[in-house]
């Protein structure tokens, strides 16, 4: 089969490699869409690895994945179902097939596009998050960073009740686009002073609760600043600093309730995404609107430079690994 990888510093290269085999308790599954994800650029495709570390494993590094089972070994599924999958063994995302087993898999739908449906990975891992916070009905909740991430988080506290959410990036298309997804509030830090925007929102009080989804040494410490006294902080940017200096003094001043998340560490990494699922069945959310790019297989390179370097607008953007 047909897979790319990471062979050298931001540099993608195809590859033939045996198509796996589903063992007792698998399933084979053809995959149809991937996307980009910011954790994949920030861990893998942006920084300089250790030269023994390339080339990444066939696939890697992509995670946001669904398509079609051609093979089930179990119980739980069947062949021809659609799902989404998220790679736990040798192979990354982008290739031709993966092999899993049912509790990393998420079924789907037998209506609509793949391509929207698997905005319902990085969504779920948002769901999973928010499922932490305390009840936010009349409450304010601040959302550090306007990515596919931050947005997932302003659409789905506007809809668990929070009278007030407010969007902050430092790019101006991010905060149109947070309008669109239930920010009641905008503000971009280069062209007004965040504390008093915040401060002037919020009747001086500040936010209840403080979304951290950018991922910045800088970020992580604003939330400490600019939540409300005994106010709630979710941290889930995933920061490349190995240590980060608190600063104290805000920590201790405000007394927060911190908590950090991440839900492929929750013990059931498929859950929150299955429940995602559900909630857009419902028409309760609808994350397919992060998808700003859709491109084929052979476009890999294309997709993660412009999701690293922003350009276009990107949001999202999905490949076609049949294209």
């Amino acid at each position: 089969m047909k897979a790319a990888r990471l062979t050298a510093p931001k540099h993608f290269e195809f590859v033939d490699v045996e198509t796996p085999t589903a063992a007792e308790g698998q399933c084979l599954i053809k995959i149809e869409r991937v996307s980009v994800c910011g954790s994949d650029i920030r861990s893998s495709y942006g920084p300089v690895l250790p030269e023994e570390r390339y080339p990444l494993n066939a696939g890697r590094p992509c995670h946001e994945v669904a398509g079609v089972i051609a093979e089930s070994r179990t119980d739980s599924f069947h062949e021809g179902q659609r799902v989404i999958v998220i790679p736990g063994g040798e192979t990354g995302g982008l290739a031709e097939y993966i092999t899993s087993g049912p509790e990393r898999m998420a079924l789907l739908p037998d209506y609509g596009t793949l391509d929207e449906w698997v905005m319902c990975q990085p969504s779920g891992t948002v769901l999973y998050s928010c499922q932490q916070m305390p009840n936010l009905l009349g409450k304010t909740v601040l959302v550090l960073g306007q990515g596919s991430i931050g947005l997932s988080f302003t659409m789905i506290t506007s809809r668990m009740g929070a009278r007030n959410v407010i969007g902050a990036d430092l790019l101006d298309y991010r905060l149109e686009k947070s309008k669109e997804f239930g920010a009641t509030h905008t503000i971009n830090p280069s062209r007004e002073e965040i504390g008093e925007a915040v401060l002037e929102i919020t009747g001086g009080v500040g936010p209840d609760v403080v979304v951290e989804a950018a991922g910045y040494p800088d970020t992580f410490n604003m939330t400490f600043r600019l939540v409300r006294q005994f106010g709630t902080i979710i941290v889930f940017g995933i920061s490349s600093d190995q240590w980060v200096p608190v600063e104290f003094h805000w920590l201790m001043d405000k007394q927060p309730r911190m908590i950090p998340t991440t839900g492929a560490r929750s013990g059931d990494p498929i859950a929150h995404i299955r429940e995602l699922v559900g909630l857009r069945e419902r028409g309760w959310c609808e994350p397919a609107n992060l998808i700003t790019h859709r491109m084929g297989f052979s476009d890999v390179q294309t997709a993660y430079d412009m999701y690293e370097q922003r350009q276009d607008n990107i949001i999202k953007v999905v490949l076609n690994i049949n294209e």
